[in-house]
């Protein structure tokens, strides 16, 4: 996905270093059972459900400002994710009665999922604010469900001054020169690859996503999945990504398979390792770890035609939807909270400063979005982006890819088998 953002600046990643799960404000039970507004005054109660461990507390100080300003109103406030499987926590919650009024949505596939369950958005002020393409992600019939929450890119997250200790001066873009790199920094004593593969999602969406976008036509090479006419195995592009894989474990910490997220990205942090797969958002993670690391992001490249390779993988990650039969004071509620975060300056400030999100707003500077929302920004401004594939997969596909993929770094499978894996959970779900 590109995106036309010309004059204007977006706005930088939100995620702080909180990587546990966040249960915030009051213990109130869902839409159905809470006191609403019934235009005498009556408290609001909105519940929110969302997958960014790393915003928890930042949410919760933005929810709190919004209900300084609006006293009717309070928060109740869910954050699951950072490992832990959000999308079945999420549906636990409406199976149980307890739905929440305000959710994350990832778009396309999940948006098509969930269609029944929003509220429909299209007049909502904000959307005329929004970069084009931002949309996209949860436009169905025409329709508009869902407000974009930022713009996120990964590839490697760099390390700069461990590259410079290893004497490293020229950025690496292809993957022989990535592999050159890696053992320039192992003969300099510095392990040159933070691996977290313990964690599906870095596997089985982020990681597989390069081979699905890699391909020359990637929405044509889904749909050929779908209706049985594409294959995985024998695909070049996946065949590469196995190699960039073993590149990794051959040049990453020991006991990838038992080293989580939270494990990653400190040592990441603690300079244990000059390179990371992951994006800007652990930037606020980062900063709380370790101030002032020099950073970028390198691309993950998987042949050595730099026309190809020299792209960072950006999108939008999730939007925000409302639940279209919560009660009526809590939509609003939420409708207006929701205008408030990208309109106010206190929302717009929270946004840059504290959640460090490239923002999907073109009313919303990109001051102070830290050094990984500048290498996204400056990819995205040169059109050099890869688009998010997994919010295309269907229901389920990318934890079973995760598991599949963890089963070859861990030497159950071989790349053949591997590869015939990956077609028969695509099949299996599809």
């Amino acid at each position: 996905m590109s995106f036309k953002i010309k004059k204007f600046s977006l706005v930088a990643g939100i995620l702080s270093a909180s990587l546990l799960l966040s249960t915030a404000c009051s213990n109130e039970s869902a839409a159905g059972n809470k006191a609403n507004n019934d235009g005498k005054g009556n408290k609001v109660v909105v519940d929110i459900f969302q997958g960014k461990v790393e915003i928890a507390d930042q949410l919760k100080a933005l929810t709190d400002q919004y209900a300084k300003e609006h006293p009717n109103v309070t928060f109740n406030i869910q954050s699951v994710g950072g490992g832990a499987d959000g999308s079945s926590a999420l549906k636990a919650k409406f199976a149980s009665g307890n739905a929440p009024d305000l959710f994350t949505n990832g778009g396309y596939q999940d948006a098509q999922t969930w269609k029944a369950k929003l509220e429909d958005l299209s007049d909502q002020p904000w959307v005329k604010d929004a970069y084009d393409g931002t949309l996209d992600p949860m436009t169905m019939d025409g329709k508009i469900y869902g407000q974009p929450t930022n713009l996120e890119g990964y590839g490697f997250t760099y390390n700069k001054a461990l590259f410079k200790k290893a004497g490293i001066t020229e950025l690496p873009k292809t993957f022989s020169e990535l592999e050159a790199t890696a053992k320039k920094l192992k003969a300099a004593g510095i392990t040159p690859f933070s691996i977290g593969y313990g964690e599906w999602f870095v596997l089985g969406m982020h990681g597989i996503n390069i081979p699905f976008a890699n391909q020359k036509d990637p929405d044509a090479f889904i749909k050929g999945l779908n209706d049985g006419t594409a294959k995985i195995e024998g695909n070049k592009e996946f065949q590469q990504y196995l190699k960039l894989l073993d590149l990794t474990v051959k040049y990453g910490n020991k006991n990838p398979l038992t080293t989580d997220y939270n494990t990653q990205v400190t040592k990441f942090a603690n300079g244990e390792a000059a390179m990371i797969q992951q994006g800007n958002w652990i930037q606020p993670m980062l900063d709380k770890l370790n101030p002032n690391m020099k950073l970028g992001i390198l691309p993950m490249p998987l042949n050595d035609n730099k026309a190809e390779t020299d792209k960072l993988a950006i999108d939008v990650p999730n939007s925000w939807v409302i639940y279209n039969k919560a009660p009526e004071a809590d939509k609003k509620a939420a409708k207006d909270f929701l205008n408030w975060m990208v309109t106010s300056e206190e929302g717009k400030r929270a946004l840059v400063e504290d959640f460090k999100y490239v923002p999907a707003f073109k009313t919303i500077g990109a001051q102070g979005i830290g050094p990984l929302g500048e290498e996204i920004l400056k990819y995205s401004k040169e059109g050099k982006t890869l688009s998010w594939k997994w919010m295309a997969f269907p229901d389920g596909v990318s934890q079973e890819i995760g598991a599949d993929l963890q089963e070859y770094i861990g030497g159950q499978k071989s790349k053949e088998e591997v590869l015939k894996a990956l077609d028969s959970s695509w099949d299996k779900l599809k």
